[in-house]
C-alpha cells in the first residue's frame, strides 16, 4: 500500500539534515552546454509512494547523507526522497488536453529529456530519439566529483519510441503503443539495484541504483546515478546529423566532465584534445569488452552507443544479462530483431571507437567521412591489441593469480597462448543440437562449465599430497568436474579427443604456475590461487534466469505483507556477498561495512533466493 504525504506543506516541517538532496533540482550543465541536447519538460509532485529501496553506500559515497549515517531508513529520510524523486512530467498529451494540475505540486525547474540515437527509431540520425520514460534530477558535487541523477519511469516523452510511432502525444500510461507507457515496472527497478551494484563490486563499469520508489500497481521510480551518465549516442546523433557546432559542445562537454572528475588525463588543448580522447575510448572500451567477454556478461553493445555510458560501462539494465557459463550464442528477442551475442560485444565495441574516429576527425576538418573510411584507423588496430592485452589479463585473473604473477606468466606469450586455445577449446563447446528457444529468445547451451573447472582444479593441487610435477588430476574426473548440466547423453561420453585436451590443459595449467611462481616452488603459490579462485569463480554467482526468478519471488511475499524494509534488507544482503573481491577498489562505505545482521532478514525467503541462485547457476 502506497503512502499518501501532505505535500509541500508537511515537506516544509522536515529537518535540514538530508539538505544535501536540494542541489538536486532539474538543472543540468547539459541544458547550458548544448542548446537543443534535450526536451525540457515541466514536472509535478506525485507526493506519494514508498521507498523500495535505498542505496546508503552510494549515497553517502555521493555526500547525500553523512559518512556515519545508519544503513536504515528514518521516516524523515524517506519524506525527503519521496520530495526529490517522486516526480511525473507534465508532458504534450497533459498540456493539449489541458490537465488539472494542482499548481502546488508543480516544481520551480524544468527538468530534461535528452535526445540521443537509437537504433530502434526508424530516423537513424536521432531527430526523434532519446530518454522516452526518463528524466535527468541534475547533478551532485562532492569531494571532487560531480554525479548525474537521472530517474526512469517518470511519464512518456516525445522522444519515445512509442509516441514516433503515433505520431501524436500520449498519456502516461496508455499501453496502445510499445515503448509508450511512460511507466517503470518495479521488478525491473528491483533487478537493475541488486545487478548493478553487483557489477559494481565486480570492477566492471556501471550506472548504480540509488533509490526505487514504490508508486504501487506494480509500477515504481527508478533513480540512478553514475559519475558520468552520457552515452556515445549524446554524441552520435550530431555526427550523423553533420551538425559540427552540436558535436563540438557536446564533446567539450563530456571531456570536460571527465577531466573534472580526473576519470581521464586529456591535457592537450585545441584540435588535439580530441585525438587524446579517441586514446582514451579505445582504451576504455577495450577493458570493458574484455571485461563482458571472460566475466560471460551479456550488455547488447551496438554501433550506436545506446546502451554503453560514453566512458564504457553499462547503463540500462532491462537487456544485461550475466551468464552462469559461456552462453555465447544467447539472442534477446526484442519482438521486431533479435541481439547481438556475446561473441559479437567485440567487434561491436570496435565499431563504437570506429565511429568515434570517424567524430574526430568531422570535428578536426568538418569534413565528414564515409565510417569505411576509418575501418583500418590506427585506434581501430589498437583496439584489436589492446583488446587482446586486456581479455589475457582478465582471463589470469579470474583464474586466481595475482598482479606479479601475470606479470610472470604473460612474459611468456607463447605458453599463454597454448593455454588459452585449450581453454578456449573447452569454453566455447556445445551441447550436440542446434539453437533452441528460451523464454525471452534463443540459445545453444554451452557443453563445459569452465568456472566450475577454475574453482575446482587448483584446490585439487593444493589437496593432492603428490609432489608438484606428479599432480594430475584424472581424465574422469576432469571430464566429470567441467560437465555442465545441460549436456546430454551423447555429451557425456569421453573420447579420445577429449582426452588429449584433458592432458594438454593440465600440463600447460601446470607450467603457467610453474611460471607464475617465479624463483619461488610453485607449490608455495598454490593456496593464494585456489583461495582467490574460489572467491572469483563462486556459485553465488547471480544469473539472468535466477535474477527474474528472485524478483519474482520477493514481489509475491511482497504482496502476501512482506514489509519494503524486508526488501531493502534482502538485497542489501544479496550485493554484500559480492564485496571483497580481489584487487577491486571499492568506497570506504564497503570496505568498512559489516556483514548485516541475519537476524533481521525474513531468512526461509532468503534462504528460497539462494536455491534460486544453485538452481540457476550455469544458466543464462
Amino acid at each position: 500500500m502506497t503512502m499518501k504525504h501532505n505535500g509541500l506543506k508537511k515537506y516544509s516541517q522536515v529537518t535540514n539534515f538530508y539538505s544535501s538532496f536540494d542541489q538536486i533540482d532539474g538543472r543540468h550543465p547539459w541544458m547550458d552546454a548544448v542548446k537543443d541536447g534535450f526536451v525540457a519538460y515541466r514536472v509535478r509532485q506525485l507526493n506519494t509512494g514508498k521507498v523500495a529501496y535505498f542505496n546508503f553506500a552510494l549515497a553517502k559515497e555521493m555526500g547525500l547523507i553523512a559518512p556515519d549515517h545508519p544503513n536504515q531508513m528514518t521516516e524523515e529520510l524517506e519524506e525527503k526522497l519521496i520530495h526529490t524523486f517522486s516526480l511525473q512530467i507534465i508532458n504534450e498529451y497533459d498540456e493539449l488536453t489541458n490537465r488539472r494540475i494542482d499548481p502546488s505540486t508543480i516544481r520551480p525547474n524544468k527538468y530534461m529529456a535528452t535526445r540521443y540515437l537509437q537504433l530502434q527509431h526508424a530516423n537513424k540520425q536521432g531527430k526523434t530519439s532519446g530518454d522516452g520514460r526518463g528524466i535527468w534530477n541534475g547533478t551532485v558535487s562532492h569531494r571532487g566529483t560531480t554525479w548525474d541523477v537521472s530517474s526512469r519511469g517518470t511519464g512518456v516523452t516525445r522522444l519515445a519510441p512509442g509516441s514516433v510511432e503515433a505520431a501524436k502525444p500520449l498519456k502516461t500510461g496508455g499501453t496502445d503503443f510499445g515503448y509508450g507507457c511512460g511507466l517503470a515496472e518495479i521488478d525491473e527497478l528491483l533487478g537493475a539495484s541488486i545487478l548493478a551494484e553487483v557489477m559494481h563490486l565486480q570492477g566492471i563499469r556501471t550506472e548504480r541504483v540509488l533509490c526505487v520508489i514504490d508508486l504501487g500497481k506494480g509500477y515504481g521510480i527508478g533513480v540512478r546515478a553514475a559519475p558520468n551518465l552520457i552515452r556515445p549516442a549524446h554524441l552520435f546523433l550530431y555526427l550523423k546529423q553533420e551538425r559540427w557546432d552540436a558535436l563540438k559542445a557536446a564533446t567539450d562537454y563530456l571531456i570536460d566532465r571527465m577531466v573534472s572528475n580526473k576519470s581521464w588525463n586529456i591535457k592537450a588543448k585545441g584540435l588535439a584534445k580530441y585525438d587524446e580522447l579517441l586514446n582514451c575510448v579505445c582504451s576504455s572500451f577495450a577493458e570493458f569488452t574484455a571485461q563482458l567477454d571472460i566475466d560471460y556478461i551479456f550488455a547488447w553493445l551496438d554501433w550506436d552507443g545506446d546502451n554503453v555510458l560514453a566512458d564504457a560501462g553499462i547503463i540500462d539494465y532491462g537487456s544485461v544479462r550475466q551468464f552462469g557459463i559461456r552462453h555465447d550464442k544467447y539472442r534477446y528477442d526484442d519482438v521486431e530483431r533479435f541481439s547481438t551475442n556475446l561473441n559479437e560485444q567485440k567487434q561491436k565495441a570496435r565499431l563504437i571507437v570506429q565511429v568515434f574516429a570517424q567524430m574526430v576527425d568531422y570535428l578536426k576538418t568538418k569534413n565528414k567521412k564515409p565510417l569505411r573510411a576509418f575501418a583500418r584507423h590506427p585506434i581501430v588496430e589498437k583496439f584489436n591489441s589492446q583488446f587482446t592485452e586486456q581479455r589475457s589479463e582478465r582471463l589470469l585473473y579470474r583464474m586466481g593469480f595475482n598482479e606479479n604473477q601475470r606479470k610472470n606468466i604473460l612474459a611468456d606469450k607463447e605458453l599463454f597462448q597454448k593455454f588459452d586455445k585449450e581453454f578456449s577449446f573447452f569454453e566455447r563447446a556445445k551441447v550436440a543440437g542446434n539453437e533452441e528457444k528460451v523464454a525471452d529468445g534463443v540459445n545453444h547451451p554451452a557443453l563445459y562449465n569452465m568456472r566450475h573447472l577454475l574453482k575446482a582444479y587448483p584446490q585439487f593441487l593444493v589437496d593432492s599430497p603428490l609432489p608438484f610435477e606428479k599432480r594430475w588430476m584424472l581424465e574422469k574426473d576432469f571430464f566429470k568436474t567441467v560437465l555442465s548440466s545441460f549436456a546430454k547423453s551423447r555429451d557425456a561420453r569421453m573420447g579420445e579427443k577429449q582426452r588429449l585436451h584433458i592432458e594438454s590443459f593440465q600440463k600447460l595449467y601446470r607450467e603457467m604456475v610453474t611460471t607464475a611462481a617465479g624463483k619461488q616452488k610453485p607449490e608455495t603459490i598454490l593456496k593464494g590461487i585456489s583461495e582467490r579462485a574460489q572467491k572469483l569463480n563462486s556459485d553465488k554467482r547471480i544469473t539472468g534466469n535466477a535474477l527474474i526468478e528472485m524478483v519474482d519471488e520477493i514481489l509475491t511475499e511482497k504482496k502476501r505483507g512482506l514489509p519494503l524494509t524486508q526488501i531493502q534488507k534482502i538485497v542489501d544482503r544479496l550485493v554484500y556477498d559480492h564485496n571483497g573481491m580481489p584487487e577491486i577498489p571499492v568506497s570506504r562505505f564497503y570496505r568498512d561495512q559489516q556483514e548485516p545482521q541475519g537476524g533481521s532478514v525474513k531468512m526461509d525467503l532468503f534462504a528460497k533466493l539462494l536455491s534460486l541462485v544453485e538452481e540457476h547457476k550455469e544458466s543464462i
